[in-house]
């Protein structure tokens, strides 16, 4: 089911049910209509949690602070709702920034039933030492949904989430929410701490590989995944750095020519891109192996991305032979365009002979 199609007639009128319960004045079925009134199919999914957002503010109190006791008090009898309950987070986003200690309360009795990542952002924005000394707070809370918040709710760039300049300008304020979540014992929070310093790596990767690198004298298994999951970007780019932390020197190998097949590809169809792998060390050596696209784009030029296939590790004189598929079919986050394209292998983020190939528009 499309995640938009979970806001519904049965899903909103329970979400009215719930307020009419703890606040009988709620006049349920006005607010039902201006809810579904005419345009609601065509909307996406931020535009319904929106737009729900907005008519409950309409017929909720116009005090904040009594608005918030009752959406409070309505959301336990929610029970088994998941993301519906994103209006409750999203009501604060809209209509709390005026009111910072009121609405952060909020936040952190929210998020302990559904994500609040998106509505911190603005506070963060706006109130940055106040909202940040919170989240450090939040760090050591005994429920893990508001452990994940503070680290997830200032990662600078949260995808669809707006951006946080500052912090990617300087992540210090971020740092030590992270080490004290580093052995958090859910492994969501773990998972968002290593989505934290993969964002933060993209703007400040000697940030990343230093606070990483002091995390390896005493690394858990946790850290140790963490440490991986958090370098992702940066070994895609090939950055020695990155590479080194993770056991990873320079490749002693040769590479084949890749070989492309077929060399003119249509729209929605695979490339298929084989290569041989030889080692020349006299030892033992790891392998972390990936293959540049370097794609066509709109105005002509090519831009290149990178995608993983696996690691080896190979003796002297071994050979591993890679076969791959790319698939060019039109995907939500990427869009392609016809014109010149090329595969090139990476080894150790070092890159090696490329192939090109064409890919044509239906």
């Amino acid at each position: 089911m499309e995640l938009r199609l979970m806001y519904n007639e049965a899903s909103v009128g329970a979400l009215a049910n719930a307020i009419v319960a703890v606040y009988p004045p709620f006049a349920r079925e006005p607010f039902l209509a201006a809810v579904f009134a005419p345009g609601w199919d065509d909307l996406a999914l931020k535009q319904r949690t929106r737009r729900i957002t907005t008519a409950l503010h309409d017929f909720l109190p116009a005090d904040y602070a009594q608005a918030l006791d009752i959406l409070r008090r309505a959301l336990p009898l929610l029970g088994e709702q998941g993301f519906e309950k994103m209006v409750f987070p999203d009501y604060v986003e809209c209509y709390g920034l005026d009111h910072l200690e009121a609405s952060l309360d909020a936040l952190e009795a929210f998020t302990q039933e559904v994500s609040a990542e998106f509505a911190i952002r603005p506070f963060i924005d706006r109130y940055p030492q106040e909202t940040m000394a919170r989240m450090a707070q939040w760090a050591r809370h005994p429920h893990s949904g508001v452990r994940r918040l503070a680290s997830e709710g200032c990662r600078p760039r949260l995808p669809w989430g707006m951006g946080l300049r500052a912090l990617k300008e300087d992540p210090s304020p971020i740092l030590p929410i992270l080490e004290q979540l580093r052995n958090d014992p859910d492994e969501v929070v773990r998972r968002s701490v290593a989505n934290n310093l993969n964002d933060i790596a993209k703007d400040n990767p000697a940030v990343v590989l230093d606070l990483l690198g002091r995390w390896q004298a005493d690394a858990t298994p946790e850290v140790a995944w963490i440490t991986r999951h958090a370098l992702r970007t940066l070994v895609k780019q090939g950055h020695p750095g990155a590479l080194g932390l993770l056991g990873y020197g320079a490749a002693r190998v040769s590479v084949s020519p890749v070989k492309v097949s077929p060399e003119t590809v249509m729209m929605g169809d695979r490339v298929t891109f084989s290569f041989t792998i030889t080692s020349t060390g006299d030892a033992l050596q790891d392998l972390v192996v990936d293959y540049a696209l370097h794609m066509a784009r709109a105005n002509g030029k090519q831009t290149a991305k990178v995608f993983k296939i696996g690691k080896w590790t190979l003796g002297p004189g071994e050979t591993v032979t890679i076969t791959r598929s790319h698939s060019f079919r039109p995907i939500t986050m990427r869009t392609y365009y016809a014109g010149a394209h090329a595969i090139q292998p990476q080894v150790n983020g070092e890159l090696y002979e490329r192939a090109e190939f064409v890919l044509l528009a239906d």
